[in-house]
């Protein structure tokens, strides 16, 4: 377990991490090693020119006052929608226009080509719009029919 150091926020609300040798580290920002896979395992605390000071091998071991300003740096520094129905497309041609419905609201974005459709283990994708924003779909396979039909013709 994790515990070996103290977490809080400065007063312009950077987090700063207090090593077990008494190190003061100011604006250090949590970074995931898998944020698709296993989001809550493997994490890196760096520091302000990206050096790791900390490793944590799960949130779910710290602290629940670190545990929680962790996952609240990460919310803040994350977004990644992740799409529960596909509603309509404006054409089963590249480029078009993509209708969704996310943990995050109703969302349209353009997708430029099928190779923006990616695989992230046998059942995810990530699928990445014409501005760089990342949409998530953790399980096609548990889309309703309609969006899977509409994704099997990308695919």
């Amino acid at each position: 377990m994790t515990t070996d150091f103290t977490l809080r926020r400065d007063a312009f609300g950077r987090l700063v991490l207090t090593d077990a040798a008494g190190n003061l580290h100011e604006g250090v920002a949590p970074v995931r090693a898998f944020p698709i896979g296993a989001p809550d395992d493997g994490l890196a605390l760096v520091n302000t020119d990206g050096k790791e000071v900390l490793w944590i091998d799960s949130v779910d071991d710290l602290p629940a006052e670190a545990a929680a300003l962790v996952r609240e740096e990460l919310a803040g520094r994350e977004f990644m929608p992740e799409i529960s129905r596909i509603l309509d497309v404006t054409s089963f041609a590249t480029p078009c226009t993509w209708s969704v419905e996310t943990n995050r609201g109703n969302a349209d974005f353009v997708l430029r080509g099928e190779e923006d459709i990616r695989r992230i283990g046998p059942d995810a994708l990530l699928i990445s719009d014409t501005h760089g924003i990342h949409f998530l779909i953790r399980n096609q396979y548990t889309l309703d029919k309609h969006s899977k039909k509409i994704l099997d013709r990308f695919l």
